[in-house]
């Protein structure tokens, strides 16, 4: 399976059956993370992982403090794609890492920015 990424009128394609996607609420400043899946029936979280609470973050029922991270899996179904605002106030974006490294996305203010299976409708 391949993940798109929808920004600027460009698509970029990953080879990538997973991904992590990370970043710092902008209040708090606690680091985020989550792991997901692209297949066929469309991306899925497998896991999120939140480095503290606070701010309408609080780490939801279920969630398991493991060295110093609240670790849980969101109940959601598969997504057909995923969009990330690039408000740029934030001072950064979202680290995108796959199995062959990692890149910045909607660190600046702009459209937003898409994450889909490669081949769905976009």
């Amino acid at each position: 399976m391949s993940l798109c990424i929808i920004a600027a009128g460009k698509t970029v394609t990953l080879a990538a059956a997973a991904f992590t996607l990370s970043w710092t609420h902008s209040v708090e400043k606690t680091s985020w993370q989550e792991n997901w899946t692209v297949g066929a029936e469309g991306l899925r979280i497998v896991e999120a992982r939140v480095q503290g609470s606070g701010a309408g973050m609080e780490p939801p029922e279920g969630a398991v403090l493991k060295d110093g991270w609240w670790v849980y899996v969101p109940r959601i179904g598969a997504l057909p794609r995923l969009v990330l605002a690039a408000s740029g106030a934030t001072g950064q974006g979202w680290t995108l890492c796959t199995d062959d490294g990692c890149m910045e996305l909607g660190s600046a203010a702009g459209e937003p920015v898409t994450l889909e299976p490669c081949g769905s409708d976009h």
